[in-house]
């Protein structure tokens, strides 16, 4: 299974903040807003921090997405 946070985005578009806005508000480092963007594994500390910033679930943020084999 491969991970997207296109729901990240999608919600700090909503809000009308920037990645950088992002991690200054959660204390992230730039490492690991990095990790978000190429859609890699974070840490379950840093899932919930944001998911506490924006009162929100896990699933309003990423999504899990199943790979198709072929």
């Amino acid at each position: 299974m491969t991970i997207s946070y296109n729901k990240l985005w999608k919600l700090l578009i909503d809000h009308n903040m920037k990645k950088l806005d992002l991690l200054e508000a959660i204390e992230m480092s730039p490492n690991t807003l990095a990790k978000l963007g190429r859609n890699e594994n974070v840490s379950m500390d840093v899932i919930k921090r944001i998911c506490e910033y924006f009162n929100c679930d896990v699933g309003d943020i990423m999504e899990m997405i199943p790979e198709v084999n072929k």
